[in-house]
């Protein structure tokens, strides 16, 4: 079906089906602290810029709060309702404790994202020197915009900053979004949420 999430086949919805719970209930509870956006307030919808398939564009952040131990962050986007479990739009780890907001990044489109699973652009999508982008839940690096199944009930896209007590994750350039919320989890002293809506 055209126009549907990179990596997942057409499925048909209820748009009545539950909801999963919070994703981070499962983790190890941690204190929290304060997340902002310029583009969109706590539980609002997304704008278009932060949806797919031609836009891409990752929001402006900015956090404080955080514990005086921390020592990187780690920016996340997760939608829990998506096709197959969840899916990951945005990972992006080493960020120095020095920084406390990201600006809104550059549009890139479908072309971009798709290219990125096999080549990763050199240039981090925070901008911030030293971070990492990581793999998402379709292989591309960099945020990927929502892009939920027409017809489903509203997404929900959790946008995290991690405050973690390690300067570095240290993980393989190809690591699943998995393997990277397992190595940060025993490191994750506190934690910030803003969630994000979309529907189409």
């Amino acid at each position: 079906m055209p126009g549907e999430p990179i990596g997942f086949p057409a499925v048909k919805f209820d748009s009545a089906r539950p909801y999963p719970p919070d994703p981070f209930d499962a983790l190890p509870a941690v204190p929290s602290f304060t997340v902002t956006s310029k583009d969109f307030a706590d539980g609002e919808p997304l704008p278009a810029a932060q949806t797919g398939p031609s836009r891409n564009v990752s929001p402006q952040l900015s956090w404080a709060g955080f514990p005086d131990a921390t020592k990187s962050f780690l920016v996340t986007a997760y939608d829990p309702d998506a096709p197959r479990g969840g899916a990951w739009h945005w990972l992006v780890g080493d960020i120095p404790a020095t920084v406390t907001a990201l600006p809104a990044g550059r549009r890139r489109g479908a072309i971009r994202v798709i290219a990125s699973a096999i080549i990763p652009a050199r240039r981090p999508s925070t901008g911030v020197p030293g971070s990492v982008d990581l793999r998402t839940s379709v292989g591309a690096t960099g945020f990927v915009g929502a892009l939920p199944p027409r017809g489903d009930h509203a997404h929900r896209y959790f946008f995290a900053v991690h405050a973690l007590d390690i300067e570095r994750l240290d993980l393989p350039a190809r690591a699943k979004p998995d393997a990277v919320l397992a190595q940060a989890a025993p490191h994750t002293i506190a934690r910030a949420v803003l969630v994000g809506t979309h529907q189409r």
